[in-house]
Formats: C-alpha cells, structure tokens, sequence
C-alpha cells in the first residue's frame, strides 16, 4: 500500500500561549490531512524538553511534555480563566515559540489548574487509575522533577550525595517535603495523556496514524538514567565512563561529541532488554508507527572517552544487533518501526536493515551532488522504504535549492525536468519526484509545502541555539493546498484509504461543536 504523510512537530502548530498544543488547532490539522488525502502525521519525540529546547534531550523518555497540554482545554474544564492565561506572558512572535518565556508562564498556567483540580470531587478515579497504569516510569519521573525544582534545576549529578545515588532513608525523609510537587507532575502527565488521547482517536476517525520518532540515547540529566544507572556505562559514583558522538570526517575534523551515556548492553541483553521493551511499548501508547533515530548504533556505536571536549578519541564498540529486536518481537509483535539509517553506513548496518525488515530512509536532498550517483537517487529506491524531501535536521527545501552550487542546481533540475525558475515552483517539482518514487511511504515537511526558505528551518544542528522554535502562523493553510496536495497524492497513486464507517457515537460531533464554541469565544 502506497501512502504519504505530512512532516509537523506539535510545538509547531499555531495554537495559543506560545507553542503548538493538543488544542482545536490540531484537530484542525488532521482535518487538513484527510482533505489533503494524506494517512500519515509524522512528529517529533514528545518528551519533557530542558535547556536547548531539543526534544531529542528529553527530561524523561516516557514522559509527555506539558508544554503541549492545551490551556484552552483546561480553561472549558473549569480549571483555568482566560484571563489567567492572557494576563501571562508566552512570547510575542506567532512565528516562534519564546521559550524563555513559555517556562516562566507555562508552569505558573498549571499550577492554577492543578490547584482547582484538586477541588474536583470526580477526578479521584481517572487520576488514580492513570498514576496505578504508569507507576513504573510515572514515580520516579516526579520524583526526579521534584528533587530537580528543589535543587534549582541542577543536572541530578551535582545534588547531594543522597539523592544523586538515590539513597533509601533519605529519599523516604525527604518524599513529605516533596509530596504535593510530586502530584503537581503527575497532574501534569495525566492532563497530557488525557488530551493526547483524544487528539489520537479523532486522527484515527479520520484515517490518519501517528509517526513518531524515539531517539537512540536519552539524555544524561533524565529521570531515566537517575533512576537506573546501572543500564549505563557509569562507574562507582554513577558518571559516564564513555559517552555517545560521531568521528572525525569531513564535515568536522574533531568530530561530534553529543554526550549521551552509553547503554551497557550485557546487562541490557541478561535482563532481556526489559528496559528497551517497555520503552518501545510506552511509545506506542503515543505513536501508530515509531521511527527509530541513529539505527546503525544498533550495529555499531562510537564511544568517547568522558571528559574529554572533542569526539577525535572514541572507538567503535560493538552493539545489540538482531538480538535486542528479537526480543522487542517476541514481547510485542510485529512492532511498526522506521529505521533512520542515514549518514554513513557499513555492510553490516545493512545487513540488521536487512534483518529486521524495517524500511529505512531515502532523503532526496542527499541525493544531489557532484558525483551524480548518490545511493538516494529515487532510481535506486526501493519499495520497502520511505521517502523525504528533507527533515527536522536540514535545510527546508527551498533553502536548499537556493543554496546549492550551479552544477547541483542544474543536476537536480534536469533530473527532475523542472523548466521553473522561480524557486516556488521549482520546490513542487522535488515534492512532486518523492511523490513518484517507488518507496510506499514518502514524507514532506509542512514547510515545503508552504515553499519556505531556511527562516523555517526546524533544527541546524551544528548550532546550539534558536533552534525547535518555527510555527506556521494562523490560517496559512487552505483548502487551496489541500486541494493541490490531493491532486497530487492521487496522481501517484497514495490516497489514504477511506475510514471504514463505524457506529457513530456521537464523540466526533461532540469534538467538533466544542471546538467551533471555543472559536466563537475567542472571536
């Protein structure tokens, strides 16, 4: 079966106060996605994001980031005022997401929501379900924040012995300290999944499954390297002895140092990657479909020397392979995941591609250079693949076409027979030649579509900073595009299939007055 989908992090949506959230704009989305005739939201990783905003160095793998609870939601629960929420300050750029500001605001917002929840005489039940289903991560992520919002938002490495090592008699003295701050961010998880929920269904309704993506390493400073040290490749005191990057090569002579903890994987493969397995499985209490970052890790990962302050040290060690694959199958079934096998990839990286049977990935801006052979030109695609223009990490297509020198430039316009000029019509052209290519899936960011150039790039990651920050501003997406994607999709033959009629129970309709009433408020 042939499909596409549509590239569009949460945090980009256009929702109110500040950042994209679970709001009426995201049912909104999914309705333009059945219109536009696409199956598939692609998103980026969902956890709790710190200092560089990246949702790839996440406070928690299991955790939800409550950023995207929507505010809207909670102010129709009876839970927040809207003139609460207007009074904070979220940022003043529709554009970008300030997230200095959001933390200050945010935070504040769900305090007084938390605050009237308590006062709720039917919440007990559902609360308390949901905290007895997600103990198992749920605990020690609020515990962790809390002991974190006590230290002044210090990496759990430098708190005091005690609780860095997470010593018995002093965590039980300290848990009344902490208690309400505990609740406070179970509170938070639980409004997130409860809203999510509801976000997921109404896109299945419509024909529409969620892509998500889960990244290979965790960060250091998380809940889950404090509360399971011993998964990781730390000595004595709990600090890394190696920790995660890439070699030297020709786009860095000192390499990339990212400094994630490596995994011990013997532990890993003795406990019969347990840990693995119920981080798989939570992910898809999030996600339809997960794609899975760095897969070559598996095979093969670079390790570097703690401390030291480039990557030109590390050496290959050997990783899980089929083995821990094997058992994510035989825990969970046939688990829907795309491998990210980009970048530079050995035979035996292909050969656990192969193993697996998971599709991997063909970026079509990779396939342009001077060699005019690159193994992602679509005519050495294959089907069991997916397609992209571009993703999170590169240039948005029109700022790549701009950038190239003339002899790419030319290669890609002959290759793909675009006689335009204008660089509008010219991005259309490479959206429409991942269209066509055989892969059965193909993926376009939302900003290709809306032909923008690199002021909407969503990550640059040599850069440190601004970056996770562009939203598509409210009412840029039409019928009009809809229709011109659809005309498209179906052109090449990847129309989503039509939802299959069920028992109307009311709740789509019910979705969609509460959303239209919300509109009429605002206006």
């Amino acid at each position: 079966m042939r499909g596409s989908g549509i590239l569009y992090p949460v945090s980009s949506l256009p929702s109110r106060y500040g950042i994209g959230s679970f709001s009426k704009e995201a049912y909104e989305w999914i309705d333009f996605l059945a219109e536009a005739g696409q199956g598939y939201w692609q998103v980026l990783p969902f956890g709790p994001t710190g200092y560089g905003d990246s949702p790839y160095q996440s406070f928690s793998t299991f955790a939800g980031n409550p950023y995207f609870i929507s505010l809207e939601d909670l102010i129709e629960e009876g839970l927040l005022k809207r003139e609460e929420c207007d009074a904070l300050d979220f940022g003043t750029d529709p554009e970008f997401c300030d997230y200095g500001a959001l933390y200050e605001s945010r935070f504040k917002a769900l305090r007084l929501a938390y605050g009237r929840f308590l006062e709720k005489e039917d919440k007990d039940e559902a609360f308390k379900a949901f905290v007895a289903k997600n103990a198992d991560w749920l605990e020690d992520y609020c515990i962790y924040m809390a002991l974190k919002q006590e230290n002044g938002g210090k990496p759990w490495s430098e708190w005091d012995t005690p609780y860095r090592n997470r010593d018995k008699k002093a965590m039980d003295v300290l848990g009344e300290v902490i208690a309400e701050t505990v609740d406070f961010y179970r509170f938070q998880q639980f409004k997130f999944m409860e809203q999510w929920e509801k976000v997921r269904a109404y896109a299945k309704k419509k024909g529409v499954k969620i892509i998500g993506d889960i990244p290979i390493y965790v960060a250091f400073d998380s809940a889950d390297t404090w509360a399971h040290p011993e998964l990781f490749q730390f000595d004595e005191e709990n600090i890394p002895v190696k920790v995660a990057g890439c070699p030297p090569d020709a786009f860095s002579a000192t390499g990339q140092l990212w400094g994630n903890p490596l995994y011990d994987w013997k532990k890993l493969k003795k406990r019969g990657y347990d840990w693995w397995i119920r981080r798989i499985s939570r992910c898809y209490e999030f996600y339809d479909i997960i794609r899975i970052d760095h897969f070559r890790g598996f095979d093969e990962y670079y390790a570097i020397p703690y401390g030291d302050e480039t990557a030109e040290n590390g050496k290959w060690e050997k990783g899980p392979g089929m083995d821990l694959f094997k058992a994510v199958h035989d825990a969970l079934g046939e688990a829907p995941i795309i491998a990210e096998d980009l970048g530079y990839i050995t035979d035996s990286v292909r050969e656990l591609l192969s193993k697996s049977g998971y599709p991997g990935m063909k970026v079509l801006q990779f396939a342009f250079d001077e060699s005019e052979s690159s193994s992602y030109l679509p005519y050495k695609h294959q089907t069991n693949c997916v397609v992209y223009t571009g993703t999170h990490d590169n240039m948005t297509t029109r700022g790549w076409i701009e950038s190239l020198n003339d002899h790419d430039r030319d290669f890609v316009r002959r290759y793909i027979n675009s006689i335009f000029t204008d660089y509008g019509q010219f991005t259309w052209d490479f959206i429409r030649e991942a269209f066509r290519s055989v892969a059965d899936l193909c993926i376009v960011p939302i900003q290709d579509f809306l032909v923008k150039g690199n002021e909407a790039r969503m990550n640059c990651p040599a850069v440190g900073s601004n970056n996770w920050q562009w939203r598509v501003v409210p009412n840029l997406l039409s019928h009009e595009l809809a229709k011109s994607i659809y005309d498209m999709t179906k052109l090449y033959g990847r129309l989503a299939p039509v939802p299959s009629p069920e028992e109307d129970d009311g709740e789509e309709e019910l979705l969609k007055k509460e959303k239209e009433a919300e509109t009429e408020k605002e206006a």
